[in-house]
């Protein structure tokens, strides 16, 4: 527990986490894949050369530091937390690991003179204050995913259905349980862990469930990303029959309850937690809109599908925008980018909406600001990260 003094230490960090808390995150995530290859599985590298895990390791840590003493302050960032930790099964014996090279990349960056034996001792105090809360929520979801119908705990063979081409980059992969068993229910908008073996290297990551829950199978809709080592793994040597490893379903964006109309806003490959949700509520009954956004129509994926529910379900309204448009092609609502404009004209004359969107950081950051010009509640918006979580700012 930390004492008074210890708090007031963390605390008189906050200003170097805000300055150098990058710098710091940076080496802490060299240390620790350098010399622990036994976790380098849980970890993107495409996510390491781009910045974006020490970027969000940076921004959680600060959120930490200045929530001390209200860990409620944080939102749901301890909740993506717990969800991604579980989905890549991370377990309590890797906590010691992460917070010895955590201390030693603080005394490293901020040298000896600021980072002294009491900051240590204060910063390590607070690692373990905090690897205690995951470690306890992360120990209840195992359990809970163990007992619920058709859980598991740890790897579950599943083998591929069905693969399933959506698009120019993007393909399907409908998985069912090698052991022929049911498979645990989820929440729409979550995602599945894979554990792989790629050339002999074990590799985990998170792929968001793409279809409502049936009960009997999963499916995945993988984009092939540019030197992509898993996404090109998935789309050119997985095939139908062959065996994967999942973990079970986790993560915190689901499907808002109640009945006030539903906006779905997707870009690219962020259309596929979205669909799971579209699928799941049409029963219900619920006016939804759902707009996507892509680069053009061969990249458009499940346009038919949508299309085909909103032909069955009149309470659907879709809309599609295309960053480019060329003719014979299907012609999208709009060309260029989703703007504050297109949300007046297509949302309903009351903002008192459920908005969810999916995308990339610099797409999502734009919904955000057009959603709030256009007059929705903030609190009545939500959104899922691909990658390290990250401030929507």
């Amino acid at each position: 527990m930390l004492t008074p003094a210890q708090r007031d230490i963390v605390k008189a960090t906050i200003p170097l986490l805000e300055t150098g808390g990058e710098a710091l995150t940076t080496h802490f995530y060299r240390i620790l894949l350098s010399e622990h290859p036994e976790v380098r599985a849980m970890f993107n590298q495409a996510h390491q050369a781009s910045g974006a895990q020490a970027r969000a390791l940076a921004h959680g840590v600060l959120m930490y530091a200045k929530h001390l003493d209200r860990l409620e302050g944080m939102g749901n960032l301890a909740a993506q937390i717990v969800n991604k930790h579980v989905s890549l099964q991370v377990q309590p014996e890797h906590y010691p690991i992460v917070g010895g090279c955590l201390l030693r990349a603080i005394r490293e960056v901020l040298g000896a003179d600021v980072a002294t034996d009491a900051v240590i001792e204060a910063w390590g105090v607070a690692y373990g204050q905090l690897a205690d809360i995951l470690i306890g929520a992360e120990r209840s979801v195992y359990q809970a995913n163990a007992q619920a119908p058709g859980g598991w705990a740890g790897a579950r063979t599943f083998r591929v259905e069905a693969k399933v081409p959506e698009s120019a980059e993007i393909t399907s992969f409908v998985l069912v349980p090698a052991d022929g068993g049911a498979v645990k229910d989820f929440a729409p908008g979550q995602y599945l862990g894979l554990k792989l073996s790629i050339d002999g290297e074990e590799v985990r990551r998170n792929y968001s469930l793409s279809a409502a829950p049936n009960g009997r199978s999963y499916r995945i809709s993988v984009k092939r990303e540019f030197e992509g080592q898993v996404s090109g793994f998935l789309h050119d040597r997985v095939q139908v029959g062959d065996t994967l490893e999942l973990f079970p379903p986790a993560g915190e964006f689901t499907l808002p309850e109640g009945d006030r109309p539903l906006v779905l806003i997707s870009g690219g490959v962020g259309i596929t937690p979205l669909l799971a949700m579209l699928e799941s509520v049409l029963p219900s009954g619920r006016p939804v809109h759902f707009i996507h956004c892509a680069r053009d129509a061969g990249v458009h994926a499940f346009r038919e599908t949508i299309d085909r529910l909103a032909a069955a379900h009149p309470q659907l309204t879709r809309r599609y925008v295309y960053a480019d448009h060329a003719e014979p092609a299907p012609a999208p609502d709009a060309v260029g980018l989703l703007s504050a404009e297109h949300l007046r004209e297509w949302l309903p004359a009351s903002r008192d909406v459920d908005a969810c969107f999916v995308g990339p950081k610099a797409f999502m950051q734009s919904v955000r600001r057009h959603l709030a010009d256009v007059g929705v509640p903030a609190a009545q918006t939500r959104w899922e990260f691909f990658g390290p979580a990250s401030a929507l700012a």
